[in-house]
């Protein structure tokens, strides 16, 4: 088999670090889209190609991450604002805004774009019904206790009923979203600084200190796999369909990285001028994405054959 060398597209468009980056899953026209969350308070959606669609306006403060509803209309997005907001994102209009008592450090969407999730710096995880906006978010866990230690970092949801939250207190956490109670958790020695639902290879892939971890989404559906990295990675991201390397982007130097999944070096692309604070896989693993300090987020062609309009 033939292998490309990659070819980097610099997408530029916002003027501070870049914090997140998701794909959405192919839509129904065979493409997908990226949303990219930014300290300009601006998040802004691409094309797969890195074309500019449109900046969502409405943010008053760093906006820390962005997702997309499976069938891309919609998109959720947390902010230091003490925010969470939901987006048309054919019209770029603000559908619904939540406020909170503190910075919102992560959302998620769930499959139906019925309810969200959101975490932050209060160390709670809230969930939201969009049918009922102005009804009052409920909490998970038991009354007068906040899941979390520390801040949480990410959330994601999984299939109909299930939430996942990971705090920079080294735990994972597994909540049944009908009763709002924990099911099972996970801990790290270490605070956790990434955790995203792979949702082709059904694994949540997390980072903390050195490692980078391959856990089912599901707990108990497969086995947990775990690698020790030379370096503290900030991000990683899994190839949805070969499942044989993933990407990685890390805070102290401005390089990101490919590995096996043994670990071993595979590439290395220079090209950021900052610290590489998040990485994504494509749905169709034909591109991963990079955003970075230097306030641009990169889109590198992978694939052994390439879409067309990329030469």
């Amino acid at each position: 088999m033939t292998t490309l060398k990659a070819v980097p597209l610099v997408a530029p468009g916002h003027t501070r670090p870049v914090t997140h980056l998701s794909f959405s899953p192919i839509l129904d026209d065979n493409t997908y889209l990226l949303v990219s969350s930014c300290k300009d308070g601006n998040p802004m959606l691409r094309e797969w190609t890195g074309d500019w669609i449109g900046t969502f306006l409405g943010h008053k403060g760093a906006v820390w991450c962005t997702k997309l509803s499976q069938d891309g209309s919609r998109a959720v997005s947390g902010s230091a604002d003490f925010t969470a907001k939901v987006w048309d994102t054919f019209s770029g209009e603000v559908l619904h805004s939540f406020p909170h008592n503190h910075i919102v450090r992560t959302v998620a969407i769930s499959r139906t774009s019925s309810h969200i999730l959101t975490g932050g710096q209060e160390k709670k995880v809230r969930i939201f019904d969009l049918g009922r906006p102005d009804a009052d978010a409920d909490l998970l866990g038991d009354p007068g206790t906040t899941p979390h230690d520390k801040t949480v970092k990410s959330v994601v949801w999984v299939g109909e009923h299930t939430g996942v939250s990971a705090g920079e207190d080294g735990n994972i956490k597994w909540w049944d979203l009908r009763t709002r109670k924990l099911t099972t958790s996970l801990a790290f020695p270490n605070p956790i600084t990434s955790m995203e639902l792979s949702l082709q290879t059904n694994r949540l892939v997390v980072t903390s200190g050195e490692t980078v971890a391959f856990i089912p989404a599901l707990p108990g559906t497969a086995p947990t796999r775990s690698l020790n990295l030379p370096y503290s990675p900030s991000s990683a991201s899994i190839h949805p369909t070969l499942q044989d390397r993933f990407v990685t982007g890390n805070l102290g130097d401005e390089w990101v990285r490919v590995h096996g999944m043994d670990g071993k070096e595979m590439d290395v692309l220079k090209g950021h001028h900052g610290p590489v604070h998040c990485v994504d896989f494509s749905p169709d693993g034909e591109v991963y994405a990079s955003g970075s300090e230097d306030g641009e987020h990169t889109f590198i062609i992978v694939a052994t054959k390439l879409k067309s309009g990329i030469t």
